[in-house]
């Protein structure tokens, strides 16, 4: 017995009160993990793929030409899609033109049309930072290009761009250029792996140029002008801020991107022409076409149907499984913790 007793039994008042300490730190830092656990859930439930928005061209959508200081054609140029200039409403060369789409010229479509081309431009020149460091010239690269921002003083393209979308119909491509896009004869864009030219965009801080014979791929945003040289193809659009828009024996072609309907907020003032006036698109004495419709051009409606605003992505709300687990992880050890603690003081 005395050999016994010079050893505390198990679970004894003195190796409790050694014990205890070290028996009551899961609850002690249960709120630190708690909140570790609340945070990697927050970060790791975004939106899967940290990958570009798209860059709405609000009711400039429908647009295949808008310019801001007449448009020109030379030779036969086909376009698929709206065309429009404000406030220069000059269109010189529409005789060999054969559009599908409305020739809005200088109407109130046209007008919203040139406020959300500015909400676009400043859109897509506030995108960043730049994904990756791209050399001037983008046809030198040599291998495809990943969805993402790139930024360049000017672009220039002398050989061939591949844009790879990799799988995502939605993956967004932003070009930068502080002052000029200048593309080469015979250069090409072309976008593979399920991309769509809506999501393809070129912001140009001044004007841009696309060589005789080049395939272009994406919506033009220019400060300035826009200048297609002879038989360049484009499948997207050439909106110009302040310029002109040239062309010589094009084919521009609005890519089919998603619309909904939307209510213009210029005001269209109708005008009420008087008993002796000639109606636009008949006419007058002599043979000539009275005022007030371009040359060859489809009648630009007045109060019409309203225009259509782009919806060319999509809202993910998958969540990442990293999340989910870090939630439950902390979940768990609150769990854990209150559970322990009871233990303690029973």
């Amino acid at each position: 017995m005395s050999t016994l007793t010079n050893f505390p039994l198990a679970g004894t008042a003195p190796e409790r009160g050694r014990h205890l300490p070290m028996r009551r730190r899961p609850a002690r830092f249960a709120p630190f993990a708690v909140a570790l656990a609340c945070a990697l859930a927050l970060l790791a439930t975004t939106p899967a793929g940290a990958a570009e928005a798209p860059v709405g061209l609000g009711t400039a959508t429908s647009f295949a030409i808008l310019a801001g200081a007449g448009v020109t054609n030379t030779g036969a140029t086909t376009i698929t899609g709206d065309i429009g200039t404000f406030p220069t409403t000059s269109q010189t060369g529409f005789g060999t033109i054969v559009q599908t789409g409305v020739n809005h010229a200088g109407d109130a479509v046209t007008q919203q049309a040139k406020l959300d081309l500015v909400d676009a431009f400043n859109d897509a020149a506030g995108r960043g930072p730049a994904t990756s460091a791209v050399p001037v010239d983008l046809g030198t690269i040599g291998t495809p290009l990943t969805p993402g921002v790139y930024s360049s003083g000017t672009f220039g393209i002398t050989g061939a761009l591949v844009l790879d979308a990799q799988g995502d119909p939605n993956a967004v491509f932003v070009f930068q250029a502080a002052s000029t896009l200048i593309t080469a004869s015979a250069s090409s864009v072309t976008i593979i792996n399920g991309g769509s030219a809506c999501n393809v965009i070129w912001k140009v801080g001044s004007s841009a140029t696309l060589g005789s014979g080049s395939s272009f791929v994406g919506t033009v945003l220019a400060q300035e002008s826009i200048t297609l040289n002879s038989t360049a193809v484009v499948e997207g659009r050439v909106l110009a801020r302040t310029g002109a828009v040239t062309m010589i024996n094009n084919t521009i072609t609005t890519p089919g991107c998603a619309t909904v309907p939307v209510t213009p907020t210029v005001p269209v003032t109708p005008t009420v022409p008087s008993p002796t006036a000639t109606a636009p698109g008949t006419t007058a004495a002599g043979g000539t076409p009275a005022a007030g419709t371009p040359t060859n051009d489809q009648s630009p409606p007045v109060g019409g149907a309203p225009p259509t605003l782009a919806f060319t992505g999509s809202t993910d709300s998958r969540f990442a499984p990293i999340g989910l687990l870090a939630l439950a992880a902390g979940i768990g050890f609150v769990i854990l913790a209150a559970s322990h603690r009871r233990r303690l003081t029973d």
